[in-house]
């Protein structure tokens, strides 16, 4: 398993803040001779209704000195971890959680859009300072 990302615990109590109940911390998934470790496993129960929405949340702090090569390392995870969750959570959506600055920085910018768009990542920007999330993309 690896390190806790450093805004791990900015991130949980911001989910949870907005009404999502973590119930994995990380999501532990043993598939086809590989183990994963997803940082956070969350539902929002939808008002009345038993069943409401599962999500699976990895995060990123982009602290490194290479945005694009910490781009590089959470496309990859992203893309990995959702071909697990198909096949043994379908049910679960999954998000990348970005620092609200690296998404201003290098998400909203026209080459991010496009990954944004052609890799169908989901996003959480985050404010770590502030320890709320700003924004969903979906």
């Amino acid at each position: 398993m690896s390190r806790k990302d450093i805004y791990h615990d900015t991130v949980k109590k911001a989910l949870s803040a907005e009404g999502w109940v973590i119930t994995a911390d990380p999501l532990y998934i043993k598939f086809g001779g590989a183990e994963i470790y997803i940082d956070l496993g969350a539902e929002q129960l939808l008002g009345a209704e038993k069943d409401g929405q599962y999500i699976a949340v990895e995060i990123k702090s982009f602290i490194g000195k290479s945005t694009i090569s910490e781009f590089y390392t959470a496309a990859g995870q992203f893309m990995s971890y959702r071909l697990v969750l198909a096949e043994t959570y379908p049910e679960r959506i999954l998000y990348l959680a970005v620092p609200y600055q690296v998404y201003v920085s290098f998400f909203d910018t026209q080459f991010g859009r496009l990954a944004i768009q052609q890799f169908n990542l989901k996003l959480i920007v985050y404010k770590e300072k502030q320890g709320v999330i700003a924004q969903w993309v979906k």
